[in-house]
């Protein structure tokens, strides 16, 4: 989880990853940029058709105030569109607090910046999901 300074398209971007359940997010986030939101090379309207996604992948920028600010760029694989919305949201707030750590105690109070550990449970044997069974009959 190396967050650093690095140059592409003689651009300086700060680099972080953010990963929920199977989806893991890499963000890419440009200073002095116009607010635009890149997902695998699509608007993030298009990738979240979703308006509450939209809000859940944007809102570590709208805490801090600086949704017009910065330009993200993001590559997300695995999972579904829930987790892509919170593995974005995730790599947001670690890029954000990389390249200012001032924006760290806000980020942290609206918990933004812990991972969700949560993920499926696997199927086990003689069940038919994780955990449920065939209906029991005492006769």
């Amino acid at each position: 989880m190396a967050e650093e300074e690095k140059v592409e398209e003689k651009r300086a971007y700060t680099h972080a990853v953010g990963r929920r359940k199977a989806a893991s997010a890499r963000i890419r986030l440009f200073a002095n940029g116009k607010g635009e939101v890149v997902v695998n090379e699509k608007p993030l309207a298009t990738h979240l058709p979703v308006d509450t996604m939209q809000t859940t992948a944007l809102k570590p920028l709208n805490i801090v105030g600086q949704a017009k600010s910065f330009d993200v760029s993001v590559k997300v694989l695995g999972g579904g569109l829930a987790g892509h919305a919170d593995a974005i949201s995730l790599g947001i707030a670690r890029a954000l607090v990389a390249h200012n750590p001032e924006y760290r105690p806000a980020l942290k109070a609206a918990g933004l910046l812990m991972r969700d550990a949560r993920e499926k449970e696997r199927k086990k044997p003689g069940l038919k999901k994780a955990r449920k069974a065939a209906q029991w009959s005492k006769r």
